[in-house]
């Protein structure tokens, strides 16, 4: 009984951790959601709110399964056995899905522009001209690149438009935004996925004690 009760206590804290790191991927901090929308591919998020309910959900449960081990009722650990397998299976789509979403991203989904960062393209502002895309097809050769490549003045307007037109380097961001891009998303990948992973390895193990202290109840 009290190593069910101590797992389940490190079991809640794991969880309540999992929902907090959910939180902070669902929230977008990065502000990475519009580009996995445009792609196509914003699992990782889909993946985040499953973890939040899943992370919230382990912490209650864990706390119902605290109190079934001490009051020794085998009913009691009957339906928190239950709940908590049908947890254990979301959390494995969250962590799924997650994992998959990440292995999706290619380079060529990162051609963009990142004011924010300061950077553009996905290695440099001539993947703009190398590689085909919606805004080659809508401006032709008026633009090499999107106007969010040129430095801006303190007002947010252009500081010099002609001079980032023609590719100085003084005037615009030549660094690309796929190391940015990555490393971030690689961070909300770790919290979802590699974490929620770990938690779920936890909770294996403890079910395993929890049906042995099941079997063991009159």
């Amino acid at each position: 009984m009290i190593i069910v009760i101590l797992c389940n206590a490190f079991a809640a804290a794991a969880g309540l951790a999992l929902f907090a790191l959910a939180i902070w991927v669902a929230v977008d901090g990065y502000k990475l959601y519009p580009i996995s929308g445009v792609s196509g591919k914003d699992d990782i998020f889909a993946g985040a709110w499953i973890a939040i309910f899943t992370g919230f959900a382990y912490f209650c449960t864990c706390i119902f399964g605290i109190y079934a081990a001490r009051k020794q009722r085998r009913s009691l650990m009957l339906a928190y056995l239950i709940i908590m397998f049908i947890i254990f299976i979301f959390e494995c789509a969250s962590c799924i899905t997650a994992a998959t979403n990440r292995d999706y991203v290619s380079r060529l989904l990162l051609l963009l522009s990142c004011l924010q960062v300061e950077c553009c393209g996905t290695d440099s502002p001539l993947d703009w001209v190398e590689y085909n895309s919606t805004f080659r097809q809508l401006y032709g050769t008026t633009y090499p690149w999107p106007l969010n490549c040129c430095k801006r003045l303190s007002s947010f307007e252009v500081a010099d438009s002609q001079g980032c037109i023609i590719g100085q380097t003084s005037t615009m961001f030549t660094q690309g935004c796929f190391t940015h891009i990555e490393s971030v998303l690689s961070r909300y990948t770790w919290a979802v996925s590699w974490y929620g992973f770990s938690v779920q390895m936890f909770v294996f193990f403890m079910l395993l004690i929890a049906m042995v202290y099941f079997t063991q109840l009159g």
